[in-house]
């Protein structure tokens, strides 16, 4: 996975911005769930878990190659192998701990708001504000809250989901289920209202909510399995549905029992 997600990172001359922040995104998350650790919110994470749409931003011109590139250096380096033994690949990028890994990641980021405009400028300091979660918490909550009002709407709704994730660790639940509600009305292609309200059904559930919770988990898996695409045919089910599949079957088995059954994906 860390493999993928790092050639990945050094393709994004022909990649996706989105595609490359929900993979960071799922890191964040599958290390965040259960430990209550400030981790690089919105890079890695849980929508990660899902997070999964895809948003085009299509690059052209010599400075705009040279913008991207320089954003892939940056993701490289956040997305760093964590060891104290360095592997057999010289190429592969490693540090001993995440302080060293972010505060190198930052300085990265930091020479592409220098040099670059919008998008480039806006999308490192998103990188920034997730790295610095690591470094300086506060501080980087506040950069978040100033990117939820970005003119860039992929790199907005990607940050009030990082700050609803952060309330989510710190048990603000309140403040985790008005963000969340707000994206799920947004549906952003960065942070989908599926991928929303999959997040919103867990906080519900920590707070004691069972039915609201387990009715959205139903709703977005029963959608999900009755989906049609072309000619007519079941669409694969999304990485939220899945995850919102499990979680119902472990907090409700009743009302898992009631999903309509999965339909064979033909070809």
């Amino acid at each position: 996975m860390a493999k993928y997600k790092k050639k990945r990172a050094r393709e994004l001359q022909h990649d996706k911005f989105r595609d490359t922040t929900m993979s960071l995104l799922d890191q964040v998350g599958e290390r965040l769930e259960g430990k209550g650790r400030t981790i690089l919110y919105g890079l890695g994470g849980l929508l990660v878990a899902a997070f999964l749409v895809i948003f085009f931003i299509k690059w052209s011109g010599r400075k705009s190659d040279e913008a991207r590139q320089a954003l892939a250096r940056g993701i490289d380096i956040s997305t760093g192998i964590i060891t104290s033994t360095p592997g057999p690949n010289p190429s592969e990028t490693t540090f001993t701990n995440e302080v060293e890994r972010s505060q190198k990641a930052i300085a990265e980021f930091e020479k592409v708001v220098a040099k670059y405009g919008d998008p480039y400028k806006t999308q490192a300091r998103y990188f920034i504000a997730s790295n610095r979660m690591v470094l300086d918490r506060q501080k980087g909550m506040s950069e978040f809250k100033e990117l939820a009002n970005s003119g860039i709407p992929e790199v907005a709704a990607l940050s009030n989901f990082a700050l609803a994730q952060a309330y989510e660790s710190d048990g603000k639940f309140d403040e985790a289920v008005s963000l969340y509600q707000q994206l799920v009305k947004l549906n952003n292609p960065a942070v989908t209202a599926e991928t929303a309200n999959l997040r919103l059904a867990k906080v519900y559930i920590k707070q004691g909510k069972k039915k609201e919770g387990s009715d959205l988990l139903f709703n977005i898996v029963d959608a999900s399995r009755k989906a049609k695409g072309k000619n007519d045919q079941p669409v694969p089910t999304s990485a939220a549905a899945r995850d919102a599949a499990n979680e119902l079957q472990k907090v409700d088995p009743d009302r898992y029992a009631q999903l309509p059954p999965e339909q064979p994906i033909l070809g």
